[in-house]
């Protein structure tokens, strides 16, 4: 089953090897697979077995766990999840929903596993921008091609007493690489980046001996906690949002991390 919902707008990077596996097999186009015949007593190690022996593309099984459905298994790779029964006889690709609560229980599941602790990020890789008071704080992974990531620069401008840090993350080509290199490198980087994702500016081309190391990092940063699309919003009780979210969905989110701390 899946939700109903429109996936957030976002600009996406290389698609994850999980992903282009599922589609090979034709999981992104139909939402079940059948997969043949399995033992009759399966269990988490049968369900490993049959998905390897009839996927042999598919990356290797992190964990497989009961879900609340009974015969209904979860199986995880990183932070993707699929389900299979407890044969692995079929898999399936979608959203589990709560009809009681209307709780989407897979993206619950995907958002914890995808959790930031806030306090371990490395903020000195990151550009500030502090509006008023600066009290809150929020992380912005963006890439400066991203038309999503401008709709959101917006937004963020409507904003009050809150603290940015913007992770430069160039996943959509060399030129943002090059723009990333150039608005690291100014003089002031958090009002380069808003004169070009606002205004329009194109950034002044980088000279001289600047240290972009940071930016690799961050690119590396975000492939560790699997940001596979700009813009990705981190608020500070380490949940995320995927995509370019209204300034009233962001604020009502902060509240709710400050509710947390």
């Amino acid at each position: 089953m899946r939700t109903s919902s429109v996936p957030r707008p976002a600009c996406h990077g290389p698609v994850s090897r999980a992903r282009r596996a599922l589609s090979a097999t034709g999981l992104l186009a139909a939402a079940v697979l059948a997969l043949g015949a399995a033992p009759a007593h399966a269990d988490e190690a049968a369900i490993r077995k049959a998905l390897a022996e009839r996927l042999p593309n598919l990356p290797r099984i992190d964990e497989v766990s009961k879900t609340p459905i009974p015969g209904l298994y979860e199986v995880r790779i990183g932070t993707e999840l699929v389900y299979a029964d407890e044969n692995g006889n079929h898999i399936l690709q979608g959203n589990l929903i709560d009809t009681r609560t209307r709780a989407d229980l897979t993206q619950a599941r995907v958002d914890k596993l995808t959790a930031i602790d806030f306090d371990r990020l490395p903020l000195k890789d990151a550009f500030v921008i502090r509006q008023g008071s600066g009290a809150r704080k929020l992380v912005v992974f963006s890439d400066p091609n991203c038309g999503y990531c401008k709709r959101l620069e917006k937004d963020l401008l409507a904003l009050k007493d809150v603290t940015i840090y913007t992770f430069l993350y160039p996943i959509l080509g060399a030129d943002s690489t090059a723009k990333s290199r150039d608005i690291w490198c100014a003089k002031d980087p958090g009002k380069t980046w808003r004169g070009w994702m606002i205004d329009g500016e194109t950034p002044t081309k980088a000279m001289g001996n600047c240290d972009v190391a940071a930016v690799q990092r961050n690119v590396e940063l975000g492939r560790k906690y699997r940001v596979q699309g700009t813009p990705a919003v981190v608020f500070e009780d380490g949940s995320r949002a995927p995509g370019a979210i209204p300034a009233a969905q962001i604020e009502s989110r902060l509240a709710a991390a400050a509710k947390k701390s």
